[in-house]
């Protein structure tokens, strides 16, 4: 869906219930453009707890505002940013506002879900509605009580106010209001009213958060409970041939061990499975346990032998074979403009480099874990998700059951990076809840999720430019990747449209080591290559490495090509922004700098990397950042959010490594796998693009640029071009750092 493109509000898409029992009403909107317009509130609702809805405002008598968000929440902010689109348009003070998190309703939504950084684009006009809506009712009931017209009215801060100056509270009308008729065409406010969004609000659940209540999956408890461990093959491309569990049942508060596997095998063989659906088809051993601690000690004694049934491969096969594809096999071409081979035959000079990226896991801070209790009934399941729709639709043909048979409720993630998009753990957790008849909680260990878990793909990436009379004339650039092809709208983002020679062609090997969406899929690495790659076309021509992209982007500006993805104007404001921030080319001596810019997730994104030399070791002292996300609903998770990917992308950029020996991973935990640590974290300093657009994403954009930012900085510094990440590798084979 493009930027500009709006929803149709009506009576039909709202929902209002009479007066709820206890006083007040509960009335809602239905949310995002994916919503059915059908949907339908239950008929009797006094009889149901009010985490039955979604996404509802819920109003009391006494004045006070429960808005329940209906998303995922796993550290991106949404369960404080899309209430507040809410509260903005229903005119109540926040500080008399409650937020709830939502339970899956999977006959009121369609998009209930965390990824792409899209939740609050998705929910930016509908949100909206909700509470401009709402509050017209509670205006209009107060007119009937006046009996005067509702446009002599003014609301704010949950008062309504007459001519005469007399005033009535939000829930002095709430029972008049829940009997009105809905207005359809409610007016949203100018966004220069807005007096809740753009204002610095806390975290709605920092107080949980720091004083360590529940509210994470790890977190969460039922009566008769067990926990389950399961022992899943070392090595990709390996099955469970036998196994021995008599020293596992010996340990203290083991109850059982069982194997699983032939309810996911079939639904794997079935052709249900989609890119959501990462299904191992081999049976795995689980040790069913009164608690976490004897699960961990018995899955340990478990005794397994395991057989090949695929080729068990090595980095090395990889490397190898994504060499090949760069090399021309089974590329599919994705864009080509222009005549690309003839620029390059005609060139002044040719330029290419080839960039490599290795396999990374996701490491959230919380490791894979769900709830489940499966009954004849119905399947009650909880825990971090970041497709809960999905995820119920799997269990659901797993288990043969109706989908209306399953309510899910989510849990605060701690952490998802794009790792709980696929919910194998929730699979697991129902196959086995099922088999034993008792509610249990699956939890993975640290070393499960590094060693079974998915993977950002491995990657290669070839780039070749032609240069002719001092300009790119030609650009042509092969991807290379591990498992499923990554690659989609990317053709059309930068350089697109600036070159008129241009060529995308992608590549895929197909791997048994699962691989998957990683925070910013797709542009994660391209960011890195491409910036560094333009920095040495800057280099090579002469020019200030930002104004060879400020050139190139005059040539997109106003383009007629409806492909392009990306504003040549936006990212134009946003490097001019940064340049000016960062000081650029006009540091004090011995700062040197490293510029790059990426638009990805419907975000433009600049950033300039500062680094300094100590003992001859480059230190990343400060990043400053600009960033065009449109209308900023919270400045305080919205800077989080820049700082959080730009850390993210610098780490990992630099210091992680991940490698495979005959299909087995040779980093467990963190003793070996190397994350960017507190005394490695620069500065992040964020600027903000100011204009009146309607916002995008934020989770996911500040990380491609980094990679980039910091590797230019360090050619800057030192002389030397990084084509591999980690950095750190490269600059340990030519000694620099020792």
């Amino acid at each position: 869906m493009k930027l500009h493109e709006k929803d149709n509000f009506s009576r039909r898409n709202f929902l209002k219930t009479s007066i709820l029992a206890g006083g007040g009403m509960l009335i809602g909107f239905n949310l995002l453009t994916a919503c059915k317009l059908d949907a339908k509130m239950p008929i009797d609702i006094a009889s149901l707890n009010f985490n039955d809805f979604n996404a509802f405002i819920k109003i009391s008598d006494k004045g006070y505002v429960t808005i329940f968000s209906p998303n995922p929440e796993i550290g991106q902010g949404v369960k404080t940013s899309m209430p507040m689109l809410i509260a903005e348009e229903l005119d109540v003070d926040w500080k008399n506002v409650t937020v709830a998190q939502g339970v899956l309703d999977t006959n009121n939504y369609t998009r209930q879900l965390a990824g792409g950084s899209q939740s609050i684009r998705f929910g930016w006009d509908a949100l909206r509605q909700t509470g401009a809506t709402a509050r017209q009712m509670l205006v209009n009931a107060a007119a009937v009580k006046w009996n005067v017209d509702a446009a002599t009215l003014k609301a704010s801060k949950g008062i309504i106010t007459n001519k005469n100056g007399e005033t009535l509270g939000y829930g002095d009308v709430v029972k008049e209001a829940a009997v009105l008729k809905v207005p359809d065409g409610v007016k949203l406010k100018d966004p220069k009213n807005f007096t809740i969004i753009g204002q610095e609000i806390v975290n709605v659940d920092i107080d949980k958060i720091i004083t360590g209540k529940p509210l994470f999956g790890l977190d969460y408890k039922a009566a008769g409970m067990v926990i389950a461990s399961v022992l899943r093959p070392p090595s990709f491309g390996q099955k469970l041939k036998s196994f021995d569990a008599a020293e596992a049942k010996k340990v203290n508060g083991v109850i059982d061990v069982i194997t699983i596997g032939d309810k996911v095998r079939k639904f794997a063989e079935s052709g249900k499975s989609n890119w959501t659906v990462k299904l191992s088809k081999t049976d795995k051993v689980v040790v069913i346990a009164e608690n976490t601690w004897a699960a961990i000690k018995g899955k340990k004694a478990l005794s397994a032998i395991w057989e090949n049934e695929s080729q068990l491969e090595s980095t090395e096969d990889h490397d190898k074979a994504l060499t090949a594809i760069l090399e021309g096999k089974n590329l599919n071409i994705k864009r080509e403009d222009g005549a690309v081979e003839n620029a390059f035959l005609i060139a002044d000079k040719v330029i290419e480099k080839t960039y490599h990226s290795p396999f990374l896991p996701h490491n959230c801070m919380e490791p894979m874990n769900f709830y489940a209790n499966v009954t004849a009934e119905k399947i009650h399941l909880v825990g971090p998700v970041q497709t809960p729709e999905y995820a119920a639709k799997v269990v659901a043909d797993l288990l043969d059951f109706d989908l209306d048979k399953i309510h899910l409720e989510m849990t605060r993630m701690g952490g998802g990076f794009g790792r709980r998009l696929y919910g194998d753990f929730v699979y697991e957790a129902a196959e086995i809840s099922n088999f034993i008849k008792k509610p249990v909680k699956l939890v993975s260990t640290r070393e499960d999720d590094m060693t079974t878990g998915i993977y950002k793909p491995a990657v290669k990436y070839r780039i070749k430019a032609a240069l002719k009379g001092g300009k790119v004339t030609g650009y042509h650039l092969i991807e290379a990747a591990i498992g499923s092809n990554m690659y989609g709208s990317i053709p059309n983002f930068f350089p697109a449209g600036c070159i008129p020679n241009y060529k995308v062609e992608t590549g895929n090997y197909k791997s048994n080591i699962t691989t998957g969406a990683w925070r910013a899929p797709y542009t994660n690495f391209l960011a890195f290559a491409e910036q560094s790659f333009f920095d040495e076309l800057a280099t090579e021509l002469n020019i200030d490495a930002i104004q060879l992209r400020l050139d190139l982007l005059q040539n997109v500006k106003n383009t007629t090509d409806s492909r392009i993805e990306y504003s040549g104007q936006r990212m134009e404001d946003t490097i001019k922004l940064v340049r000016e921030k960062a000081n650029w080319g006009n540091t004090k001596e011995g700062v040197y700098q490293g510029f790059a810019a990426y638009y990805s997730h419907n975000t433009h994104v600049a950033e300039i990397a500062d680094i300094e030399l100590k003992n001859g070791l480059p230190i990343i002292k400060k990043v400053i950042v600009a960033v065009d996300c449109g209308i900023v609903v919270n400045p305080t998770g919205a800077r989080n959010q820049v700082e959080g990917g730009v850390l993210d992308g610098i780490g990992h950029a630099m210091y992680s490594d991940f490698s495979f020996k005959n299909g087995q991973p040779e980093y467990k935990n963190f003793d070996t796998y190397r994350l960017i640590r507190m005394n490695d974290t620069p500065k992040v300093e964020v600027h903000f693009v100011e204009n009146q657009n309607s916002p995008t994403g934020l989770g996911e954009p500040g990380l491609p640029p980094a990679g980039g930012a910091v590797a230019n900085a360090i050619n800057a510094a030192l002389g030397k071009r990084m084509y591999r990440q980690p950095f750190i590798k490269q600059l340990n084979k030519t000694n620099i750092l020792g």
